[in-house]
């Protein structure tokens, strides 16, 4: 089992090939782009892993390349998924919450619910209370760490996170800020109530926090408290804390979380985060990570050069980490274990990329977020590949599912998925019922 957590340490810059810089833009012959450093850059090292030229060769020498002349090598679509299927940990499952959490890096988690089954997918035997305890001895941490949106990620993360991250977010909302009236001077105030609220080790709901700040006479309706909340969490005062029926309490992150970690400069800050989402997401490349990271295409590459050989290149395009293991049967359409599938909503195995055409047709692509809405339906994967979207039906008693194909042509048999909701209901502690299949 693969390790993440990672130190710092001065390694051999990564080999850079002219067809390789050129697909990535990093280094181009004319001249232009960023420039090739002599000096070695800093970069990261995973515990018990080792880059050795075999380490390199097992990734570079990669069966299923496809190239067009004049165009840079590409794995098959085949080769990438079952690739990222054991990134994910979805091949043979993690041990444990906190380490699923680790593996991807963060875990996009608005919806709270969803978020535990991304979780719980990637480990087996779990059940939703796990994820609360993960939660309770401070291991993972559910906060705004990236692209305005709302994530479950390893507590040590967060603050190295926030620091590149935190400053842009508010950036972009500034015009929505000066919409809802909402300034330096009420942001002030606003913290020293949620300060003097939160202090000694207490926690509010967001109703209660809110309370607190209309009876100080700072207004809260309009999304103007949301805001606020939003703001502190962007600024490292507050993250969300102990969970509870309807969700979670705010908690002040200084008290909640001490920080202990050694504080890092900010492009081995880069690195870490891009080493720790080819980790759990690879093959994927500079593009899928600046999109998922929400950071610019520059600050990407700065976080690829600087992870240095702690990385590897998959292909022309794509990148790994340098101590991944390529399972034996990638090209092997017999199913394996766990072949079939039932991922949640937001789930980042199809979520956590920009290009998601390896995995799904695009063609399908508006069945899993329909009207491109930013609401992403529960998934179905057979062999990697995203067949369709699935829904439980309300009521009480047994559990009943609905899935539904993308087309004839990726027509779901309901037996097929009958181990995949098992899992899903023992998770959630409930009784599976019938399980109906539709075109």
């Amino acid at each position: 089992m693969r390790k993440s957590t990672c130190s710092m340490s001065t390694r051999a810059p990564m080999r850079i090939s002219r067809s390789w810089t050129a697909s990535t833009g990093i280094l181009r012959s004319d001249g232009c782009g960023m420039a090739c450093r002599a000096a070695q850059p800093p970069s990261l090292s995973f515990r018990g892993s080792r880059t050795s030229t075999a380490a390199v060769r097992r990734a570079t020498d990669v069966t299923g390349i496809r190239q067009t002349r004049g165009m840079p090598k590409l794995a098959s679509d085949a080769r990438v998924r079952a690739a990222r299927l054991d990134a994910h940990g979805l091949r043979s499952g993690l041990p444990s919450v906190t380490a699923a959490v680790t593996r991807l890096g963060a875990i996009q988690a608005q919806d709270f619910t969803a978020a535990k089954w991304v979780i719980g997918a990637r480990v087996p035997g779990s059940v939703a209370a796990d994820v609360d305890a993960a939660i309770a001895s401070r291991e993972i941490v559910r906060s705004w760490p990236m692209r305005g949106t709302l994530h479950l990620l390893p507590t040590t993360s967060l603050r190295p996170i926030l620091s590149i991250t935190g400053p842009r977010e508010l950036q972009r909302a500034a015009t929505r800020h000066r919409q809802l009236e909402l300034d330096d001077g009420v942001y002030r105030s606003a913290r020293a109530v949620a300060e003097t609220e939160l202090a000694g080790g207490a926690s509010r709901s967001r109703d209660e926090l809110q309370a607190a700040w209309n009876a100080a006479g700072i207004e809260t309706a309009g999304q103007r408290g949301y805001h606020l909340i939003w703001w502190l969490a962007n600024d490292a005062v507050v993250c969300w804390g102990p969970t509870e029926a309807r969700g979670q309490r705010l908690v002040l992150l200084d008290e909640w979380a001490p920080d202990k970690a050694p504080h890092t400069d900010r492009d081995q800050t880069l690195a870490a985060m891009f080493v720790a989402y080819v980790t759990g997401h690879g093959p994927a490349t500079v593009r899928d990570f600046a999109w998922w990271s929400g950071l610019t295409l520059g600050d990407a590459r700065v976080g690829l050069l600087t992870a240095g050989d702690a990385v590897t290149p998959f292909d022309d395009e794509r990148f790994v980490a340098a101590d991944a293991g390529w399972p034996a049967d990638a090209h092997s359409d017999t199913p394996r274990v766990r072949s079939r599938l039932a991922l949640a909503a937001f789930d980042e195995y199809f979520l956590g990329y920009a290009d998601r055409t390896a995995v799904c047709d695009p063609a399908h692509a508006t069945s899993v977020v329909p009207g491109a809405n930013g609401v992403f339906q529960p998934i179905l994967v057979s062999s990697g590949r995203v067949v369709g979207t699935w829904k439980r039906t309300p009521g009480r008693g047994a559990q009943a599912v609905t899935l539904s194909g993308f087309d004839a042509t990726s027509a779901i048999e309901a037996s097929a998925y009958r181990r995949a909701f098992g899992e899903w209901t023992r998770f959630w502690g409930l009784e599976l019922g019938e399980i109906t299949a539709r075109a």
